[in-house]
């Protein structure tokens, strides 16, 4: 195969790649952003499949995020690739501030008087993981039932911030794909002439 690694890279070097780019997270972003420009659809759609996605990465659901920004981009009309790109900006740089802050707005907007402490949550995840290790559907109903206490300010904490995010994903990237593709039409009609 063209282009292929001598040497295959191992497990250690695959994970770091996943965690932090080989160039840096300025590339890829601007890579998304080219990916976002160059799609067959008119600016409107795209911005609102890349809303539906930036709004589903605030949710708590973590392994159905792909689906769920495909699923909200298809009933809002979407672009359902502008959605599954736009949710590469959750990642885990932004998921430890975006649980945070969705946790402890869910507490305020609940009325609670309490805020998330990382030992909690590590301990409470663990437990969940042992219990799914050992396929005890006893121990895995506690372990959900033991995180719910944070998994529901999490859920109405994602509601108003994916929201406010998405909004401005659309109104930034509507503009900026209109501009874009402004500037493609420009550029195809001094060819032609």
């Amino acid at each position: 195969m063209l282009f292929k690694r001598r040497v295959p890279p191992g497990i250690v070097e695959r994970l770091r790649v996943s965690l932090w780019p080989r160039r840096n997270l300025s590339r890829s972003a601007r890579y998304v952003m080219l990916r976002l420009q160059r799609l067959q659809a008119t600016p409107h759609r795209i911005a609102l499949g890349a809303a539906a996605g930036v709004f589903a990465i605030f949710t708590p659901f973590l392994g159905i995020q792909l689906l769920m920004a495909g699923v909200i981009s298809w009933v809002l009309g979407g672009s359902i690739l502008a959605s599954f790109l736009a949710s590469f900006a959750g990642n885990p740089l932004t998921y430890p501030l975006i649980w945070f802050s969705t946790y402890n707005l869910g507490s305020a907007l609940l009325g609670a008087k309490t805020s998330m402490r990382i030992v909690d949550l590590q301990s409470k995840a663990a437990t969940l993981w042992d219990s799914v290790i050992a396929l005890s559907p006893e121990a895995i109903g506690s372990a959900l039932e033991s995180l719910w206490p944070l998994f529901k300010p999490m859920v109405i904490g994602s509601l108003p911030l994916g929201g406010f995010a998405a909004l401005a994903t659309y109104m930034a990237l509507r503009k900026a794909i209109g501009v874009s593709h402004a500037r493609k039409q420009q550029k195809l009609r001094l060819r032609t002439a």
